[in-house]
């Protein structure tokens, strides 16, 4: 049902890294964190390419309730290269079998359970990903890849409109809600420890910001509740004064960035994963409302704009594009449009 609705999709991703995939027979993946937004669509895609390809390649999801995850993805169950584990990131059992390839994708940016569990936050980054680096050295995986987050650079600097891999400022330590981003920071450093003391092969993506089927529209992604507001023919409400800027890639360019960083990536190099191209938080909003037509929708801005420099959390993307070959594939709008039009058909179901 998804992946037929979503097959335009799903062939662009296959196509643009189908010679990543020459080789990679009988192969094992393992991922965590594939039940959330990067996790589902790395689940399609894989789906689409080993049946593309004839590949006979198995992916293990590990996920802390098997069932409540069924019973939202029914069709999951009707593609036996899906396997499941049931367990938590921090203490997982270390499985039987060949692993090839690992992407951690676990310890998705949550602003609740960071303000209300700072320490569960912190537990379940740091001490999930160094768990999950203990299995890949033990089972001598081929590649292994963390998905971190732009947040590790901290406040973007209002005379950086892009900002780079090569950046070393970071988040604010006396704010709690540097928790998530600090937890990033720290990963990322085990990779290295990883790397450097046991040769394992460690690839890094620094995630931005995003928009696609299976976005959460009630979640703190100012995107995705901008949408829910206009399907729900709600007026938007924007609770600054709409001057920070933005940038939002399209979920199955995301699964193209990490498929090729996974397989092509250099080890322990990070690179930034993200659109480049600007939008603020009112012009994105207005974009919204005019791929939805809804002509009488209101767009509320809570606070008068000031003169100052507006917040910027937007990548400069050079190093993927010129390394790895990597580019955009899918504007802004044209993202809106589908991700309206997917939850137009299946929110309900969803």
């Amino acid at each position: 049902m998804f992946l037929e609705f979503l097959s335009d999709d799903l062939n662009l991703i296959s196509g643009k890294t189908s010679a990543l995939w020459k080789g990679k027979k009988n192969k094992t993946i393992f991922i965590t964190g594939g039940t959330g937004f990067f996790g589902i669509w790395l689940l399609m895609s894989f789906i689409h390419i080993n049946k593309r390809f004839n590949l006979n390649n198995k992916l293990i999801v590990l996920t802390r309730n098997i069932s409540s995850f069924l019973i939202k993805h029914p069709w999951l169950s009707n593609y036996s290269e899906i396997e499941f584990i049931e367990g938590n990131i921090v203490d997982f059992n270390f499985f039987e079998g060949d692993v090839h390839y690992v992407i951690h994708a676990a310890t998705e940016a949550s602003v609740k359970l960071n303000n209300e569990n700072p320490l569960e936050m912190f537990d379940t980054t740091v001490n999930g990903t160094k768990r999950v680096l203990e299995f890949s050295k033990i089972k001598k995986v081929e590649s292994f890849l963390l998905t971190s987050s732009g947040a590790i650079y901290g406040k973007q600097p209002s005379n950086i409109n892009n900002i780079g891999e090569d950046y070393y400022g970071g988040p604010d330590i006396q704010k709690v809600e540097s928790v998530y981003a600090e937890g990033k920071r720290i990963s990322e450093t085990l990779c290295t420890v990883y790397f450097e003391k046991y040769g394992l092969p460690v690839k890094i993506a620094r995630c931005f910001a995003f928009v696609g089927p299976f976005l959460k529209l009630d979640s703190h992604f100012a995107i995705g509740n901008f949408i829910g507001d206009t399907l729900n023919k709600k007026d938007v409400i924007i609770s600054g004064d709409g001057t920070p800027l933005r940038s939002y890639m399209y979920s199955s360019d995301l699964c193209i960035w990490l498929w090729t960083i996974l397989f092509k990536g250099q080890n322990n190099l990070p690179y930034n994963v993200g659109s480049d191209k600007s939008v603020s938080i009112l012009e994105l909003a207005k974009i919204i409302s005019k791929c939805n037509n809804l002509k009488k929708q209101k767009i509320i801005v809570k606070i008068p704009a000031s003169d100052s420099s507006g917040l910027k959390y937007v990548p400069k993307i050079d190093r993927a594009i010129n390394d790895l070959g990597l580019r955009i594939y899918n504007g802004l709008e044209e993202s809106i449009l589908k991700t309206i039009e997917f939850n137009k058909k299946f929110n309900a179901k969803q």
